[in-house]
């Protein structure tokens, strides 16, 4: 049977995507105005922990170029800009892209994008949690009479990858999922490999939080060993719907399959001189 998007013409689909990057440039110019002007209400509460760490010994931020303080400016309003807009251009994205799906591949796609988005917006804001206590934890390993100059373009950087690698890392339990839900692993993998995988959120968690701060650590790395718990009960339940739970029933099954491949690649006369043997 031939679908709607099959029959739909080329030049209809390129104009269609063009209203929808039309859309989306819209949105995201938007979004980046709205960052620009709110820049300043971010970089406040970015110097926060350098003002608290100024209380006590000299600290500050410091620009090393004329043009450094815009530029940080600019950067703040389209990373502000690209996040504001996200519903939009996201949505128009999967608009473009759904009628070429099938119904299985729609319910998968909107399942995950439901599931991975507020997890994803979870874990930045841990992330954004977290980041004060470690500049503070970071900062005192320098002696009280020293100055604490930290370029701001630099400062940034660091704090928005912490902020994205936390939420990175609270989306990577639903990656699991998928790939149970697609056939590609099992939840009899998933608990096989629980030590590995514990010991690598305990790694990742040690990496982005300060070896000093285990209350920071422990926020990072207790809800990450929650989600992949969640998604070993979801691969198991969706295992066990499906009839896969039995190992040496899916073992079975694929001998069953490569004997009766063999048996059809072999001759007849090989079969009946087998047979009389």
């Amino acid at each position: 049977m031939t679908t709607a998007a099959e029959k739909t013409p080329l030049s209809a689909h390129l104009r269609e995507a063009r209203t929808r990057a039309v859309r989306a440039a819209v949105a995201l110019l938007i979004g980046t105005v709205i960052g620009y002007l709110t820049s300043d209400l971010v970089m406040d509460g970015l110097r926060a922990p350098i003002t608290e760490l100024a209380a006590s010994r000299s600290a500050s931020l410091n620009f090393d170029s004329v043009t450094g303080a815009f530029d940080l400016q600019l950067r703040i309003a389209v990373y502000s800009g690209i996040i504001l807009s996200s519903p939009v251009w996201l949505g128009e994205v999967f608009g473009f892209l759904t009628p070429g799906l099938t119904a299985k591949e729609k319910k998968y796609t909107f399942g995950f994008l439901g599931v991975a988005l507020p997890l994803f917006v979870g874990g930045c804001l841990t992330g954004l949690f977290i980041f004060p206590r470690m500049v503070e934890v970071l900062t005192s390993f320098a002696s009280s009479e020293d100055s604490t100059i930290l370029q701001a373009s630099y400062y940034f950087d660091f704090v928005f990858k912490i902020v994205i690698a936390t939420g990175i890392a609270f989306v990577l339990p639903v990656f699991l999922v998928v790939l149970n839900f697609i056939g590609l692993l099992s939840a009899r993998a998933i608990a096989r490999a629980w030590r590995v995988s514990i010991v690598a959120i305990v790694v990742f968690a040690a990496l982005v939080t300060p070896a000093a701060d285990v209350l920071s650590m422990f926020f990072v790395a207790a809800p990450m060993a929650l989600l992949f718990l969640a998604a070993l009960v979801i691969a198991w339940i969706h295992d066990r719907a499906r009839g896969d739970v039995d190992p040496t029933r899916i073992e079975r099954s694929q001998a069953a399959r490569s004997q009766n491949s063999i048996t059809r690649q072999t001759p007849p006369a090989e079969r009946t001189r087998t047979c009389s043997a």
